[in-house]
């Protein structure tokens, strides 16, 4: 599996590391059900690392995927991009067949996960 951070991706997360209280902290990278698609991406900090999860590191950033999400999320690259209006990091998944239209949710091919009722793109 591989997930590829740029540049700035790889930057802004790690300030934002440095911002948080607690040691050894990685990102974590998942997906869930729900989104306008059907599937839903989520980034988060965590210090746990389970039995299942995959693990890689890239430059000098600790990465964790669970099992699950791992297959959806191989080959994608995730990138930070800064605005006028704020900055926000953007996912390019080159397994997702349809994507909603604010970028968070996608389905595959063979997932198409469970969309949610409501959406607020």
């Amino acid at each position: 599996m591989q997930i590829t951070l740029t540049e700035a991706a790889n930057f802004r997360v790690k300030s934002m590391l440095n911002d948080e209280p607690g040691e050894n902290l990685f990102l974590r990278v998942g997906v869930s059900g729900g989104g306008c698609s059907g599937l839903s991406y989520g980034m988060g900090f965590d210090d746990k690392v389970m039995e299942d999860d995959q693990v890689f590191e890239q430059e000098g950033l600790k990465v964790v995927v669970d099992a699950n999400s791992a297959p959806l999320l191989d080959g994608v690259t995730i990138d930070f991009r800064q605005n006028l209006e704020g900055g926000g990091f953007t996912i390019d998944n080159p397994n997702a067949i349809s994507t909603c239209g604010c970028g968070h949710s996608f389905k595959t091919a063979e997932n198409a996960g469970e969309p949610a009722k409501h959406c607020d793109c």
